[in-house]
């Protein structure tokens, strides 16, 4: 029974197909062209020999068809080398767009390693495009076997039966060669992604590995699944070698058989001088499986790519709504949560235009609420609502335009230090987004910059806290009906953060602000206080409110009894 991710390869191979444009046509009929000018010329050079002979034809008329294949084929051979490479190259192209979209639509939910995911979408991709041009070759690569049984069977039929006896073997041997390389091709990719996927974590990590002098350490981890990727190379080149030395002994066998029964034949007067010569090098064209073999070859690494790239397709991404979001102030509510096992029928109104900070414990799914807040991530159970709408039935860049997102690590993306706080659904006017830098304390810092705010971003080296500003000031800069702290003022110092916090209570009052807090400072100024723990609402009030409860400030560090809030 075909597994769902073998199935989703085959449809990936044949959308592969219809995406590579009309080259794929043209490798069919090169291939077509050249497998007829391997049929055709033993038989026009039979036709030169007995043209020696005196009596027989013309010689040089005999030749010319032989000159005629030869540059038939020639310029077949050409051409399928150009096709094969621009059908690849586009069939590539579509994979590995088809690739980065579904990668970056699952987004956080995607559970593979960022370096397997580019293993797969570059190296994988690669194998896996080169199935349109390889599977039209492979079925044609059979047409000179063939052809060769037809034109022996016209020359003397029991010719075609010497032959023929042995192509059932080679038959069972391509389908056992089949099987076993798409095995060990898909092996041997899974393992390169092992690899690539340790050497990002390791490259994500470079400081931390220099800091605790454990560089020989991580490189042994690194590359400890060597021996195995060798392994499955040489598997792989033992079951070609074999299929290939097998083949060859048949081939050697098949060309003898042919021999003596051609030469049986023309001491018998049946058949001519040139057929035995047609009929040796037939011999070797009915058991040549050599070029099949290559094809197959290459079709058993296209899907062994086009399988690992299904695995990644196959995750779902969630499904997004075409509705606008409704009218309103940014009221969030979440009925009956529950998420990644952390969160357990959590229910929470977040009323519009307030500052709400979320504290707990680590664990308490203070980040996993924030990503709900927003769709950065789905709830197992229970719905989360934006003004009365759910989610998952708004438009996407809706939902992106009127929720905005600052993190405690962000990432930067663009060209210049201006682009990176411009990167977002739509490009703010300049001064707007400079003026979010001064809003978020960034202004400063990036003035002093070699070319101000058009530095490029590699030659703009930035602290934690530095870049948390960035990142502050890309989410004021496209601050719309709510706007999620994550974290997002952990690396400030406590004066920039007063500041910071006062422009988000103060400057954007009009919004509804969900803060993830670890700072009492931090919560005493929001407008509400949640108090997660243990995946649910324990507490919801002002912060001098809760701030009595003496497991409240524990959340904080603080074991003295009851006073006044900070």
């Amino acid at each position: 029974m075909t597994s769902p991710t073998t199935a989703g390869a085959d449809r990936l191979l044949v959308g592969a197909a219809r995406h590579s444009g009309g080259w794929t046509g043209l490798v069919a009929a090169t291939a077509v062209a050249d497998a007829l000018a391997a049929v055709l010329l033993p038989l026009a050079l039979a036709r030169a020999v007995d043209a020696a002979p005196p009596g027989g034809p013309s010689a040089a008329s005999a030749l010319w068809p032989c000159v005629a294949l030869v540059l038939l084929s020639a310029t077949a051979e050409v051409l399928s080398e150009l096709a094969t490479g621009c059908s690849a190259a586009r069939a590539t192209a579509w994979l590995r767009h088809a690739l980065v979209r579904h990668v970056l639509a699952v987004g956080p939910a995607l559970r593979v390693p960022p370096g397997d995911v580019a293993g797969r979408a570059v190296g994988g991709a690669a194998e896996a495009g080169t199935a349109p041009s390889a599977a039209p070759e492979a079925v044609v690569a059979l047409l000179p076997p063939l052809g060769a049984l037809t034109v022996l069977a016209f020359i003397d039929w029991r010719l075609a039966v010497a032959v023929a006896v042995a192509l059932p073997a080679i038959v069972l041997l391509l389908r056992v060669f089949v099987r076993d390389i798409t095995a060990s091709a898909h092996r041997y990719l899974s393992v390169q992604g092992t690899i690539a996927g340790r050497l990002a974590e390791a490259l994500a990590g470079a400081r931390t590995i220099a800091a605790a002098g454990t560089a020989e350490r991580e490189a042994e981890r690194v590359l400890r699944p060597l021996p195995g990727l060798r392994a499955e190379g040489e598997t792989m080149w033992t079951v070609q070698g074999g299929v290939a030395a097998r083949g060859l002994l048949t081939l050697l066998l098949l060309q003898v058989a042919a021999v003596g029964a051609a030469g049986a034949e023309l001491m018998a007067g049946r058949v001519t001088a040139g057929e035995l010569v047609a009929t040796v090098q037939y011999a070797g064209l009915a058991a040549g499986f050599g070029p099949v073999l290559t094809h197959v070859l290459r079709l058993g690494r296209a899907r062994a790519g086009a399988r690992r790239a299904a695995e990644i397709l196959e995750q779902p991404a969630p499904a997004d709504g075409d509705a606008p979001v409704p009218e309103g102030r940014g009221t969030l509510e979440f009925r009956g949560v529950s998420a990644g096992g952390v969160l357990h029928g959590l229910d929470l109104t977040v009323p519009g235009g307030l500052a709400v900070a979320v504290v707990g414990r680590s664990g308490a799914g203070k980040s996993l609420l924030a990503a709900l807040a927003g769709r950065l991530a789905d709830p197992d159970r229970g719905e989360v609502l934006l003004d009365g709408a759910p989610l998952p039935r708004l438009a996407r860049t809706e939902l992106r335009r009127h929720v905005g997102y600052a993190f405690a690590r962000p990432t930067l993306f663009g060209e210049t230090v201006l682009d990176a706080i411009a990167f977002g659904p739509c490009r703010p006017p300049e001064s707007w987004l400079r003026e979010s830098a001064r809003t978020a304390c960034a202004d400063d810092f990036v003035r002093r910059l070699p070319q101000g705010y058009a530095t490029p971003l590699a030659d703009a080296p930035m602290s934690g806290g530095e870049l948390q500003r960035m990142g502050l000031a890309r989410a004021f800069a496209h601050a719309g009906r709510v706007l999620v702290l994550d974290d997002a003022t952990s690396s400030l110092d406590t004066v920039t953060e007063v500041q910071v916090t006062g422009a988000v209570l103060d400057r954007f009052g009009d919004r509804t602000r969900l803060i993830i807090a670890h700072r009492a400072g931090t919560a005493a100024r929001a407008d509400l206080v949640v108090w997660l723990d243990g995946g649910r609402v324990r507490g919801r009030g002002t912060h001098a409110e809760l701030w009595r409860d003496p497991a409240y400030r524990a959340v904080f560090g603080v074991a003295e009894p009851a006073g006044a809030a900070p």
